[in-house]
């Protein structure tokens, strides 16, 4: 049984209408029936993740308009809802076959030369053999115009999409300007004609291919690729890999399924991937809440990173600390006979827990 509504899958800039929040042109995906109609212009989800973060599902809106909903209940659940509790705890059925990009455009933008924006910046934190490897595993391409492109290659080998970025050579933030998208491989290609427009995308995690070459890996999933690529410069020993955005926490995910995961969000998206991770009980991903505890005031206004501590890291030539294994869940701490009784005893209130690592008693 499939989804009676779903977002509308990006087609170009028509695909895409104004935020009926932030009023922002093209930018607002709506939720669409089998045949491509529009529920209502008001029901989508924004763009802008984290400056909007409006999403307003087809269940709440029938919620708002009970007159209107249809015989079909299935927008009310989620394909992972839809089996009984015991199934739900299995990894769900193979999607649909997904359409891929040509095997040969990718190989011509997988180059070193010239350097991307990102490899310039990427250049002052790391020496030519890191450099080399990212590039190499990760299969980061090129643009005539310098920006980066992330490939989404999946287990098989697949390319699924290639999503093009352009940074600050300098900071090697993304350019967020109107007149510099982000933009799509399959976008491009299908304007000049060497896709056919009844291509569809259909997403995998950036990274994903590196999960058949590494099966023993701890892997560790973040938001966005380049956090991924940096991250996996400085901390190669673990596999990085990138959900592509805030909310991208969907059916790609299950791609993990039997895999140990540590997920490090976003500091403003802590809650967010706390939450919606649960929604997917079948996985073994921990929240990492290094970043909530320990981050500084300017690290919360800017919606800071891993990457970006890892940063700070080696630019103030401090030797990396940051705790790969996740602290053990607060209710499993709590549920410990001996800890209630001491909270009982002494009336504490817990306001956080910290991993405090074990000397060695020749320290003492």
């Amino acid at each position: 049984m499939e989804y009676a509504y779903r977002l509308a899958p990006y087609k170009g800039k028509a695909s895409r209408l104004t935020c009926p929040n932030c009023n922002r042109p093209h930018c607002f995906s709506p939720y669409v029936d089998d045949a491509g109609n529009v529920l209502d212009p008001t029901v989508g989800r924004c763009d802008h993740e984290s400056s909007c973060a409006y999403h307003k599902t087809p269940a709440d809106y029938f919620k708002e308009h009970p007159e209107l909903r249809e015989p079909d209940w299935r927008w009310q659940r989620p394909p992972q809802l839809q089996s009984t509790p015991k199934q739900r705890q299995i990894a769900p059925a193979p999607a649909k076959p997904a359409n891929y990009l040509p095997d040969d455009i990718v190989r011509r933008t997988l180059r070193l030369n010239p350097r991307s924006f990102l490899l310039q910046f990427l250049q002052t934190l790391f020496d030519e053999q890191t450099i080399v490897r990212l590039v190499s595993e990760y299969r980061i391409g090129v643009t005539k115009d310098l920006s980066s492109i992330f490939y989404q290659i999946d287990e098989s080998g697949h390319c699924r999409a290639g999503k093009i970025i352009r940074y600050n050579p300098e900071t090697g933030h993304r350019i967020k300007d109107a007149s510099v998208p982000v933009d799509w491989v399959h976008t491009r290609l299908k304007k000049s004609g060497h896709l056919p427009e009844s291509w569809q995308l259909t997403q995998c995690l950036f990274g994903q291919h590196l999960l058949r070459t590494r099966p023993d890996a701890t892997v560790c999933l973040v938001e966005a690729e380049k956090t991924a690529v940096i991250c996996a410069g400085f901390l190669p020993e673990f596999l990085w890999l990138a959900t592509g955005g805030k909310g991208q926490l969907g059916d790609r995910l299950d791609a993990l399924y039997g895999r140990r995961v540590i997920a490090y969000p976003d500091i403003d998206a802590f809650d967010t991937w706390t939450a919606k991770l649960k929604e997917r009980p079948w996985l073994s991903i921990m929240v990492s809440d290094y970043l909530q505890i320990t981050a500084t005031d300017e690290e919360r206004a800017s919606g800071a990173d891993i990457a970006d501590r890892l940063i700070a890291y080696r630019l103030s030539g401090k030797p990396i600390n940051i705790p790969i294994h996740p602290i053990q869940p607060i209710q499993a701490i709590l549920s410990q006979p001996e800890v209630a009784a001491l909270i009982e005893d002494l009336d504490l209130q817990i306001t956080s827990i910290q991993l405090i690592p074990q000397q060695n008693e020749d320290s003492n």
